[in-house]
């Protein structure tokens, strides 16, 4: 790789392939660094040049096809109480030796508050058919932990990152209408989609990031590229296929020092029942929100039900968006009852695995 090709995220050229590749590529895309291009106006080699010196120099952390994964498996959010001394081994099981633990992070409060004591979080998943209590019952034994809570998302109104084009946002700014809840219903697949699918999810290679990353996935799943390409289009038309994006490394500084983002808050807020469709679009309308659920936390969190998670590089600003949407709420006649900020501290985000092979196998070594 060329050593004088800049790989910053802030170099002008690298911020506007970011600003677009991070999430704004929506689906499956036969040709999804061409579609880049295009949005950004640049040409396609310096895109695909850019992409691959970031990808190498660790500044961009994975390239790959997102799935929805609430369609394809049965997920939720992980709250772990673990004892203090067995905090940081725990967060190494749950890092690097079970795949279907996602975002792994060891969250604090300012203040002593309800669910204080939960100082683990991890989103997990496992395949459709199988129970998300089973698995975090074996990794009860696996680790130090004590007690879990599991937090299943009943909708989602924001989901995506975008940190390059949040870094510019204003306290408040928003859509012009509340966001549209998704729901998390399961889809059944036959094989040959799931061949498919299980190919297309995995991050790409330096070497695949060209003008046409799907010709080696195409023969991983047995098939030809214009089938590989059919296929996807109908997992597309299913809603099961997330975004393309270029995953920018947000937590960890890059060689040079530079970061993307140095606080992340876990936002909670309790809102009256029957009113979290309403709420949570009121929230996941404000373009600050990277993540936004319907989720029950029950008594240990203080009943909350909307959640959604901000990034920032500093922690009064990631507080004057919170207040911004605090004050929204309040304008349009939500009440709320309880609210607090989960800070994020140390973090490992890795896609959480769903193929049911990997399951089983996984559960056969760890009995």
């Amino acid at each position: 790789m060329n050593s004088t090709i800049p790989v910053e995220h802030s170099d002008p050229i690298n911020a506007s392939i970011l600003a677009i590749s991070e999430d704004l590529i929506a689906g499956f895309q036969r040709y999804p660094f061409q579609v880049i291009a295009e949005k950004s106006g640049l040409p396609l080699d310096t895109v695909i040049e850019r992409i691959r010196a970031m990808l190498a120099a660790g500044v961009i952390r994975r390239v790959r096809q997102t799935l929805l994964s609430t369609k394809l498996a049965h997920g939720a959010l992980v709250a772990w109480k673990v004892p203090e001394d067995r905090l940081n081994s725990t967060f190494d099981f749950m890092s690097k030796e079970d795949p279907f633990s996602g975002h792994v992070v060891i969250r604090s409060t300012d203040t002593q508050v309800s669910g204080s004591g939960y100082r683990l979080w991890t989103t997990l998943k496992v395949p459709v058919g199988e129970s998300l209590d089973f698995h975090a019952t074996a990794l009860l034994r696996a680790t130090g932990a004590t007690e879990y809570l599991l937090m299943p998302a009943n909708g989602v109104f924001a989901l995506g990152v975008g940190h390059t084009r949040r870094k510019i946002l204003e306290p408040g700014d928003k859509s012009d209408e509340p966001a549209v809840m998704m729901t998390t219903a399961a889809v059944d697949l036959d094989a040959e989609e799931w061949d498919v699918l299980l190919a297309l999810k995995e991050e790409l290679t330096i070497d695949e990031i060209c003008e046409n990353p799907w010709q080696n996935r195409a023969a991983i799943a047995g098939v030809t590229l214009e089938r590989f390409c059919e296929v996807a289009e109908t997992l597309n038309s299913k809603k099961v296929i997330g975004r393309f994006s270029t995953f920018l490394e947000h937590v960890k500084p890059s060689a040079t020092g530079e970061r993307v983002t140095r606080f992340n808050g876990l936002f909670h807020w309790a809102v009256p029942k029957g009113r979290e469709i309403e709420a949570g679009g009121e929230v996941g309308r404000h373009f600050c929100m990277t993540h936004a659920y319907w989720r029950e936390g029950g008594p240990q969190f203080g009943n909350v039900n909307i959640m959604g998670v901000m990034h920032g590089t500093e922690k009064p600003r990631v507080l004057e968006h919170k207040a911004a949407i605090d004050r929204h709420l309040a304008s349009v006649g939500i009440p709320v009852s309880y609210t607090n900020v989960f800070w994020g501290g140390r973090s490992e985000i890795k896609p959480s695995e769903i193929s049911p092979k990997i399951y089983h196998r996984w559960h056969h070594e760890h009995r």
